[in-house]
């Protein structure tokens, strides 16, 4: 434990219980089917808490390939078949829930490799660096402020810091109920940054979410940033696999559930709902119908509508729900995700993945062959690399290849060297599934319980009590859908847990 760590334990800085699981049998008593229509971490999350528990679960999952955004499959090239992924996660260490999932398949998280440092990348300004901070509040935040380029102490003066307040005062209710009309945009605005630190410190942090700040909640904005940086004693370090996440997460995860008596079945969209004398019946495009006592929907916001849509069943069933659909299920902006395979290699001293402020589309830049083996094996034997491009929120109808052609010449103008590299192969592609958090989401955004008895909802989009982001809010909704079915049916529950729930100068 660091110095840092342990000042921040003294002050409430820790991992805290939300849910502390136990409370039944170790395995349900009698006889319980569930299914969930998701194959993505939500989903994959909640069939492994079930299936362990003596659940006979069921996964339905819509595309050829386990994990939704986290996910991964092999693409045919020349010189043979790689593993294609559906854009750069980092797992961040306060990622508890889904670390917890991830243990079961690799009880020391082996797979997971530290990624040493963090850069910011812009074109007008020096490179700010986030990965080396001391880990946990309030010590990483005064050092932010101490060795940040973009932001000095003459510029602190300048700031306003009543305007500031509410980065350090984040609460899971007031926060929401003062702030989720405003725009992140306005926020930062009132704080009076200079154009540099705003840019450097703040926009690339909100473009993360694949929502832009113009249209993004202040309060999310705000939680994430309680969330990321001054709510946890990780820190901003994270680490990444060091295999594709097929390899690593969904091949083991899918024979993990399945040695515990469940079922994962790809290529199988479910299509709609329906009420039985026993529970629910999911029907996939196939007509297969799948009855269970219990149903956990695990799927994209755009996704969740169209399946709420076509279940006539649900608008007496789960009133609420159907009527918040036509907000929840428009998803935030669309995001761009390239990966060229090139003839050769950037600078030695370039870091595995950066971040990238105020270019028109890049986000972010990861080099795969100093990341994951089966690249770093390909750029051995051939003399290349792997360079996996990220717009987070990029402009509309715009095809993909010509997002990446831009991309590319984005990187071209930060790392000079780029210009000379040959494009062996490119796959490309635009996608829209990303949750909006858009000004007063928060008072439309569902829970993981909805009003219809055994049916629950899950992944990033949903409302939590506690803060939670990305791939763990994913995880934790996941486990708490399951966790409702297993207090229903007399098992024991799964532990749940999260940072510091309150800001550091927030009241009780």
């Amino acid at each position: 434990m660091t110095l840092s760590q342990a000042v921040g334990r003294l002050i409430g800085v820790r991992e805290h219980v939300v849910d502390p699981g136990g409370g039944g049998a170790p395995r349900v008593p009698g006889p319980a089917e569930a299914v969930v229509v998701g194959g993505g971490i939500a989903g994959m999350s909640a069939a492994v808490v079930l299936a362990e528990r003596g659940v006979r679960v069921t996964v339905l999952e819509a595309a050829p390939t386990l994990g939704g955004r986290l996910g991964a499959w092999p693409e045919a090239l020349p010189d043979g078949d790689q593993m294609n992924e559906h854009g750069f996660h980092a797992f961040f260490r306060q990622y508890y829930n889904w670390r917890s999932i991830l243990r079961r398949v690799d009880p020391r998280l082996d797979f997971l490799k530290p990624i040493p440092g963090y850069p910011i990348l812009s074109s007008q300004w020096p490179t700010e660096e986030f990965g080396k901070l001391p880990p946990a509040p309030p010590f990483n935040l005064l050092a932010l402020l101490l060795r940040s380029p973009s932001l000095r102490l003459a510029d602190l003066r300048s700031m306003d810091r009543d305007a500031a307040l509410p980065l350090l005062t984040y609460h899971p209710e007031r926060t929401y109920a003062e702030f989720d009309d405003t725009t992140a945009d306005e926020l930062l605005t009132s704080l009076r940054l200079p154009d540099r630190a705003r840019a450097m410190l703040f926009e690339v942090f909100s473009h993360s979410f694949f929502n832009h700040e113009a249209e993004m909640s202040a309060a999310e904005m705000i939680a994430q940033f309680h969330f990321y940086l001054l709510g946890n004693p990780e820190g901003l370090a994270f680490d990444c696999p060091d295999e594709d996440y097929a390899t690593a997460i969904w091949g083991p995860l899918r024979r993990h559930v399945e040695s515990h008596g469940g079922r994962v079945l790809t290529d199988a969209p479910a299509t709609r709902l329906d009420r039985t004398p026993g529970g629910w019946r999911v029907t996939t495009g196939d007509g297969t119908s799948y009855p269970a006592g219990h149903v956990v929907l695990a799927v994209d916001p755009p996704a969740l509508a169209r399946l709420v849509g076509a279940s006539p069943v649900l608008a007496g069933a789960a009133p609420q729900l159907v009527e918040r659909m036509s907000a929840f299920g428009t998803a935030g902006p669309p995001y761009a995700v390239a990966r060229y395979w090139m003839d050769g290699d950037v600078r030695s001293d370039r870091a595995v993945f950066s971040g990238v402020s105020r270019q028109a589309t890049l986000d972010s830049v990861t080099l795969y062959h100093r990341l994951e083996n089966e690249s770093r094996r390909w750029a051995e034997r051939t003399g290349g690399s792997v360079v996996e491009l990220h717009a987070y929120a990029c402009e509309p109808d715009v095809p993909a290849e010509e997002l990446a052609e831009r991309m590319r010449a984005e990187l071209v103008g930060l790392w000079p060297e780029a210009a000379g590299l040959r494009v062996r192969e490119l796959r490309a592609r635009v996608e829209a599934q990303a949750p909006a958090f858009t000004p007063g989401s928060d008072r439309w955004r569902p829970g993981v319980r909805t009003e219809a008895d055994g049916l629950y909802l899950a992944g990033d989009g949903i409302r939590t009590e506690f803060p939670s982001a990305l791939m763990e809010r994913s995880a934790a909704t996941g486990i708490l859908a399951a966790n409702h079915i297993l207090r229903t049916e007399g098992g024991a529950a799964e532990p749940v847990r999260s940072i510091r729930p309150r800001g550091l100068l927030a009241r009780h």
